[in-house]
């Protein structure tokens, strides 16, 4: 039985290998023979069609590709623009125009506070509640004293 399963599979693999050969032979035959496609035209029609590369930084040897190639960019004259900067630089500037509150910080120690605000929000919690812990505290021995001195109270009038 394992012997009939192993020859049916095996003839299995031999069809698809033949279908795939099939197919790249079909492949091959369009791709060499055939200068018409199925649409009607020709490949050098299809070639034309297709987008042609641009060589920015790509010398390329084929002398049909060297009119794709694209010039190398040229630097631009900045002396104008440089001999411009340097003139504005030599104008005086007159202090009146300069407001010094705006190049100063707001405080020195702006930006320390605003590190430590976080922190000392968490704090501020813990302390509220260690205080209120406190306040239960005392006011827990309180009602125990007044309770023993109740009790302390009502036996010193009993002996009586």
């Amino acid at each position: 039985m394992t012997i009939l399963m192993a020859t049916s599979n095996v003839g299995h693999l031999e069809d698809e290998a033949l279908k795939r050969k099939e197919r790249l032979k079909a492949l091959k035959r369009k791709r060499e023979g055939a200068s018409v496609s199925v649409n009607g035209t020709s490949h050098s029609e299809e070639a034309e069609a297709l987008p042609r590369p641009i060589f920015r930084n790509y010398k390329p040897a084929d002398d049909d590709l060297t009119e794709l190639a694209v010039e190398p960019a040229r630097p631009g004259d900045v002396s104008s623009e440089v001999k411009d900067q340097l003139e504005s630089a030599k104008s005086e500037i007159v202090i009146d125009q300069l407001d010094v509150t705006s190049l100063a910080p707001r405080k020195p120690d702006w930006d320390l506070k605003r590190d430590v605000a976080k922190k000392l929000a968490k704090l501020e919690r813990q302390t509220q509640k260690a205080i209120a812990e406190l306040i239960r505290e005392r006011l827990k021995e309180r009602s125990e004293m007044e309770d023993l001195a109740a009790i302390v109270n009502a036996g010193v009038s009993s002996n009586t």
